[in-house]
């Protein structure tokens, strides 16, 4: 039976990381939350655009975010994560208005990205732990910033990441030649596109629905089977 350490510790560091936000939020004066905001902001730009610049076929990105978000806009993937939240809000009686944003939002942002895939890749390949423990840092500080702003919707990110990068490594255990370099590589610059739009969505620049840009992630796995 195969124990994923890393991606367990990455969920309790959520959780830790989320608690510790919510008991620092309520302390915050309203200026600070907004500068800790803004600074979250532009932290999650820059690590969109680092991973952004991993691309390597341009041609591939593009049609892989046109594509995917053509796929998301006719399935309404960003309704229909909205009313998950919204429901998930009811159920356990939530008054927190931010509670849909703080989970979409937090688990897109733990969950799209080159360190939860390579690391969980990782441990169903080799045992190696590393990465996702080092990810585990990470996003523990990054779910304190997150839950004293958007609340206890960012708590209940922890369930998505870890479905998520497990499934990853129970995938890698079995397919262990199904993703080559070249397909992490662009899968992680297309993430970082996603992972742009959240930054701007973060600093109310505008508004972006990233729901309905993950097929792209989906897209640029076929394109590049097919074309590279």
């Amino acid at each position: 039976m195969l124990l994923p350490v890393g991606t367990l510790t990455n969920t309790a560091a959520i959780i830790v990381g989320s608690l510790l936000g919510l008991l620092l939020g309520r302390r915050f004066p309203e200026n600070i939350k907004n500068i800790v905001f803004q600074g979250l902001g532009l932290s999650v730009l820059l690590i969109g655009m680092q991973m952004a610049f991993k691309c390597q076929h341009p041609l591939i990105l593009v049609f892989s975010i046109i594509l995917g978000g053509i796929a998301g806009e006719l399935l309404k993937l960003e309704d229909f994560f909205a009313s998950l939240g919204d429901r998930l809000k009811k159920k356990i009686r939530s008054r927190n208005e931010a509670f849909t944003q703080g989970l979409i939002t937090a688990s897109l942002i733990f969950c799209v990205g080159s360190m939860a895939i390579i690391g969980s890749f990782d441990e169903g390949l080799r045992g190696d732990h590393t990465l996702l423990l080092t990810k585990a840092i990470l996003d523990g500080f990054m779910s304190i910033a997150l839950a004293s702003s958007y609340g206890t919707g960012v708590i209940f990110s922890a369930v998505p990441v870890f479905l998520y990068q497990f499934g990853l490594t129970l995938f890698a255990a079995q397919f262990r030649e199904a993703f080559s370099p070249v397909m992490i590589n662009e899968l992680t610059a297309v993430g970082g596109l996603l992972i742009l739009g959240i930054g701007i969505n973060v600093l109310q620049l505008t508004y972006i629905k990233i729901g309905n840009l993950l097929p792209s992630l989906l897209a640029v796995i076929f394109l590049v089977a097919v074309f590279l």
